[in-house]
Formats: C-alpha cells, structure tokens, sequence
C-alpha cells in the first residue's frame, strides 16, 4: 500500500511537471489507486481456503481451521498408529491359554478386569465372555496403566491384565506360556499377560488376539508413497503384530512396543526431518496427534483424540489421509496462482494507468475483474475428487 500511494503522488507530480492541467493528473493519479486496489490479493488466500475446506467436508474430511490446511501441503512424512487406524480396530480372542489349564476362568478373571473399558481389547474379551456365558464379578480400584494394561482388585486379590512391558515391569517370567507366547507373536496376534500382582505375584494366563486389516489401508500406502511421503507404522503393539501389519502393507519404518511419551519422542524425532503428520484414533495417540506438524484423527477414534488433531476423517478410511493431503496441496496452489494473477494485474495495470493509458472508469473494471478472476480460480477446486479407489492387487 505504501508503495501504491508513492506511485500515486509521483504520477501526480510528474504530470503537473510535463505540463498536463490539474484534473489530467489528478485523474491519472486516481487511475493509479483505483488499480491497485488490493481486493484481489485479500480475496487470493480465504477463497481457496474457504473452497478447500468445503470440497474436503464433502469427502469426510474436516479441517479444524486454515493453519491445518496449509501445513498439510508440506507434510513429508506420516506415521500410523495400528489398531484402530490400519486395522478394523474390532479385534477377536482368537487364543488362550491359562497356567494352571483352566481356560474359562483365565477368561472370566480377563473379563471382570475388562469391564467398563472402551478399548478394543477389552471389548474383545467380554465379547468371548458373552459367547461363553461367563458370569462376570465385581471388581473395585480399578485403574488404567497407560500403554501397559489395567488393574484392579478382586476380592482380596490384585490382578493384572496387560502387554510384555507389565510383564517384565512386575519381573515375572513366561514360564510354561513362553512357548505360545513366541508362537502367536510370530503370527502377528496381539498379546496380553494376566497376572496376579498380590497376595502372590504370579502369571495366571494369556490371551492372544486377531484384528484384521482395513480393507483399503493398502491403497492409502501406496497413495502417500505416490505423493513421494515417507510412512511410518508406531505401535505400543509387539514386534510381531507390528511387523505382520508392516509387512503386508508395505511400510519399511515401524515401531514397536512404544509407550505414549515413546511415541511423543518418535514423533519430535522425525519432525527434525521435516513436516510429519501423525494419524491415530485413541487416547493414547494424543500428544503425537498434538505434537506432530498436522496431527489426523479417525473419526470413529476418542473424542481427545479428535480434539487434539487439525484434522479428523468423518469415515475411518486410511485412504482419506492422501486425500486430505492432496487436497491441501491442491489449495496450497490455488493460493499460489491467485496471487500470481493478483500481482500481475498490478504489474500490468499500474504503468498503464501512469502512463495515462487508463482512465478511472476503466481502471474500475480492470480492478473487479481481478477479483472474478480470483474467485473464479478459487472455485475450480470444487472439481477436486478424493481418490478412493482400491488397490488393484
């Protein structure tokens, strides 16, 4: 603006200079603001954005606000979650095995640790409880061990239900069970210990769990490694399942075994790298969501999980994480080419009108057709289609 006004007040003064009357330089001069009028540049960026975020609403993808769209185009990594994210999320006992050999009251015992919990685990065990008919008991104290297990007591006993790392963190050995422990794992199925930490420390059983693969996790991959971003596979899971989920999918960098702030720390880690967006659906994966560049929410995930990221998939498709980053890229251009035909009008018209080569009238409609032109521009990205297709192999 500062520069406009000076041009202004030199067209003004270098006219009365040549000899032109008062009202010929004053006109040109006026010519020379009306010009530059910066509609077009204040309309360049929320036009796009505003058109952007629509277009990705329509596809089940809501951007919590501008930042998050404009970040996105420049994401050079993605690291997942697993369960929940690439997998169905709705897990099943598929195996079972009690130290003493009673299976059904391994399941029972698991089952009232289990109650109340939301996490698909949990859910997986009283589900086997339902179909087997097992009566549940109360518990009290129970508590959530975050990125180990749970605990709780029963009656005068203190149990625990949770993955290797409560396992070793209590000093317990597999025993019998090890065994079947490292046979399961090598099938990719998730593990969980139930212990009793008191009267008398013991391991009582494990279970071992399969979740199936979302059917388009594959495509979302191969989509991102088409768009040249780096994915990443992070799970507090074992290295088995890990490796099983990685290995199908395709991803060379996985992460096992991680705790919450672990998964903080891989987080900041590759953001020295560049742009890293973190996707994830469960209360567990809110500091990465939060401390990654765009963190990306599955929309059938925790509400702290939605809360915590930029953006959040309405529909629990992997294949919406390349959408939402095409999409941005997408509007990340179109804010580029607005303000390219915004500066060029300028360029063009304002030696034209100092020049005396437009009048006002002129000038006017010079000015408002850089505007159209802008919004125009902006609306061709309600043509933008997310590409959902499945992976052809």
């Amino acid at each position: 603006v500062p520069v406009v006004l000076a041009i202004a007040l030199l067209t003004l003064v270098g006219w009365l200079l040549a000899g032109a009357g008062l009202q010929v330089a004053l006109l040109n001069a006026v010519a020379v603001l009306v010009i530059a009028c910066p509609c077009a540049l204040g309309l360049a960026t929320p036009t796009a954005i505003m058109v952007g975020t629509g277009v990705a609403a329509r596809h089940g993808i809501l951007i919590k606000d501008a930042e998050a769209l404009e970040i996105a185009h420049a994401v050079q990594a993605v690291a997942f979650d697993k369960t929940g994210t690439l997998t169905s999320g709705s897990p099943q006992v598929v195996h079972l095995q009690a130290a003493d050999g009673n299976d059904e009251q391994l399941l029972q015992l698991a089952g009232s640790l289990q109650q109340g919990s939301e996490h698909p685990l949990a859910k997986a065990v009283l589900s086997a409880c339902s179909a087997r008919n097992l009566s549940l008991s109360a518990v009290t104290a129970s508590q959530a061990l975050p990125g180990k297990g749970t605990r709780a007591n029963l009656g005068p006993r203190t149990l625990a239900l949770g993955n290797r790392r409560l396992l070793d963190e209590q000093q317990l050995q597999a025993g019998v069970l090890g065994n079947a422990a490292e046979a399961w794992e090598a099938e990719g199925r998730s593990l969980a210990w139930l212990l009793e930490l008191a009267p008398q420390p013991q391991v009582l059983g494990l279970l071992a769990f399969g979740d199936s693969l979302k059917p388009s996790a594959r495509a979302a991959i191969q989509q991102l490694q088409a768009l040249g971003i780096r994915c990443h596979l992070i799970s507090g899971d074992n290295q088995g399942s890990v490796n099983a989920v990685a290995d199908a999918l395709g991803i060379d960098e996985r992460q096992a075994n991680v705790l919450p702030a672990d998964k903080l720390a891989h987080i900041n880690a590759l953001r020295q790298h560049g742009r890293v967006a973190m996707v994830g659906d469960g209360i567990n994966d809110a500091p990465a969501l939060a401390a990654a560049d765009i963190g990306i929410a599955m929309g059938s995930g925790t509400d702290i999980a939605m809360h915590a990221a930029g953006i959040t998939l309405l529909r629990g498709d992997p294949r919406l994480v390349p959408a939402a980053l095409a999409i941005s890229r997408r509007t990340y251009a179109k804010i580029r080419q607005n303000l390219f035909w915004a500066f060029i009008y300028n360029l063009i018209g304002l030696p034209l009108a100092a020049f005396g080569l437009l009048n006002p009238v002129l000038a006017g409609a010079a000015m408002a057709l850089s505007s159209v032109s802008v919004v125009a521009n902006a609306l061709l990205l309600k043509r933008w289609k997310a590409n959902l297709t499945e992976d052809d192999a």
